[in-house]
């Protein structure tokens, strides 16, 4: 592995918000979730119904929380790969898929111009990405989305759902979405999912904490 190259690399311009704490990320992920960050990866991966020997999909994959379990469901006839534009993430995932000896195709990368082309995975799964993005940033990255997924292919979200009413529930959802107010909630996504040309859309009734999931198909024709 060239490990200069991977200190060469750059990050990829986009509006979105772009994490680069990737030495402290994992742990922030775990104090946020109350010490059960693999219980919501395990539950993202859960969800997104992947099968054995199928291709996937992490976009915004961070460190590769979500991209390890789901390589590993996917299994040695699967492919996964994870993309994120911050270089100090990429190379933590990259770290920690060789020490856990898995192939696993971390790339620099941005939603809105995914480097995969045309119907290439059985799935794609984003995790606690979405509420990062200004609005046409998420459109432009559905829309991407869509494209590489093949025919019939599933689509899996997990992020913020809007705060309740209650003290608590307004504190807890801005302690996840990191000190910041909520400005877009999952229950938003089914309305984007159908613009962008999604079907079977459902917000799911399983959630962890404030954290919820919706699942979409891209149609088969």
């Amino acid at each position: 592995m060239d490990t200069q190259a991977h200190h060469r690399e750059i990050p990829i311009p986009t509006e979105g918000r772009l994490i680069r704490w990737a030495s402290v990320y994992d742990a922030t992920v775990n104090l946020m979730t109350l010490g059960q960050a693999g219980r919501l990866r395990r539950m993202t991966v859960q969800q997104a119904l992947l099968q054995p020997g199928e291709s996937v999909l992490d976009v915004g994959c961070g460190t590769g929380g979500v991209t390890l379990p789901a390589k590993r469901q996917v299994g040695a006839g699967g492919r996964a790969a994870g993309i994120h534009p911050a270089p100090e993430m990429i190379a933590v995932a990259r770290r920690k898929a060789a020490r856990a000896g898995l192939e696993i195709d971390f790339r620099l990368g941005v939603i809105e111009s995914l480097p995969f082309a045309e119907a290439s995975f059985d799935a794609v799964t984003s995790s606690l990405m979405m509420h990062h993005l200004p609005e046409q940033v998420r459109v432009d990255g559905l829309a991407d989305i869509r494209r590489v997924l093949k025919p019939g292919g599933r689509f899996l979200v997990a992020d913020m759902m809007r705060p309740g009413a209650s003290f608590l529930g307004r504190v807890t959802s801005t302690v996840l979405h990191h000190g910041h107010a909520v400005q877009f909630g999952i229950e938003d996504l089914p309305a984007l999912l159908q613009e962008a040309g999604f079907y079977e859309i459902n917000q799911l009734g399983e959630h962890f904490l404030r954290i919820g999931f919706v699942r979409a198909a891209k149609p088969t024709a």
